[in-house]
C-alpha cells in the first residue's frame, strides 16, 4: 500500500480487521516516500480501497495528482490479488 493512501486511512474510522492490518504492517521506504506492507486477506484490501476513494476528487473535493496516482497503484495492486480458495 503506497504511503499516501496510508497516511489517508490512518485518522479514519475503520474495521477492526482493517485497523489491525494497517497497525500491523511494515513500513519500507521508497526514495521520497514509503510503502507499507501489510499482510490481509483480498477483502480486506478491497475494502481500505473502497475507504480510499475520496482521494480521487469529485464531490467537491479537490484531487492531488499524487493522492490519485496512489490510490491508482494501489488499485492495481488489489486488482491483481486472486482470492485464496480453501
Amino acid at each position: 500500500m503506497p504511503g499516501k493512501v496510508a497516511d489517508f486511512l490512518r485518522p479514519t474510522d475503520l474495521e477492526v480487521a482493517e485497523r489491525a492490518a494497517l497497525d500491523q504492517g511494515v513500513t519500507v521506504r521508497r526514495g521520497q516516500g514509503y510503502t507499507l506492507r501489510i499482510t490481509a486477506v483480498p477483502a480486506v484490501h478491497r475494502q481500505l480501497l473502497t475507504r480510499c476513494q475520496p482521494l480521487d476528487g469529485g464531490q467537491g473535493v479537490p484531487a492531488v495528482p499524487a493522492q490519485r496516482k496512489a490510490r491508482r497503484e494501489y488499485e492495481n495492486r488489489v486488482s491483481a490479488l486472486v482470492p485464496t480458495r480453501a
